[in-house]
This record gives C-alpha cells, sequence and structure tokens, in this order.
C-alpha cells in the first residue's frame, strides 16, 4: 500500500474556493481504482496549511490517478490557491503496531 501526502499551503482569500473544490472532488477521487481511503487535514499550527492524506492499493494506482485527465484538471483549478508550491510525498507501511 501507498501513502500519499500532499502538503497545501494556501493564499487565505483562497481557503474557501478550495474547500469547495475539495468537497466537489473528493468523491470522484475516492472512486479512482485503487483508492482506499481520501482525507483533508488541516495544520494545528498553521490555519492556511491543508493536508491531503490518501491510501492506495498500489504506486501504480496512484499513478494511474495521477496521469488521468480528472487529476489534471483538479490540478489547473488548485494551483493558483497556492501561497508556495505543495510538497508531495509518497510512503509504504512497514510496520502496523
Amino acid at each position: 500500500m501507498i501513502v500519499r501526502l500532499v502538503r497545501l499551503s494556501l493564499r487565505p482569500d483562497a481557503l474557501d474556493a478550495f474547500h469547495a473544490l475539495f468537497a466537489a472532488s473528493c468523491e470522484t477521487i475516492r472512486q479512482f481504482p485503487g483508492c482506499l481511503r481520501l482525507e483533508l487535514l488541516e495544520d494545528v499550527d498553521t490555519p492556511t496549511v491543508r493536508t491531503t492524506y490518501s491510501l492506495w492499493e498500489s504506486a501504480e494506482a496512484l499513478d494511474a490517478y495521477r496521469q488521468s485527465a480528472y487529476f489534471k484538471s483538479v490540478w489547473r483549478q488548485t494551483k493558483p490557491l497556492f501561497a508556495s508550491p505543495a510538497e508531495a510525498h509518497s510512503y509504504r507501511t512497514l510496520l502496523t503496531a
């Protein structure tokens, strides 16, 4: 499994637009083959930072989503809302306690 974390620093005036975009797209993203979970997190210390947490069956499933026309469309709408570039990281679970 792959855990994908994407940290998004948003402009203060863009928070409502980002939340609306996420709400409108989250069910479609969640229905992509291999997507097991999708969450939107708020940074406790920085109120303009959001992180998406997604869990994927495989790196191939994540890559297929990232290459999709849907992802490219949503990303084009999201990028103008950033205060600084997004930071994305993928992880494999080594141990669950």
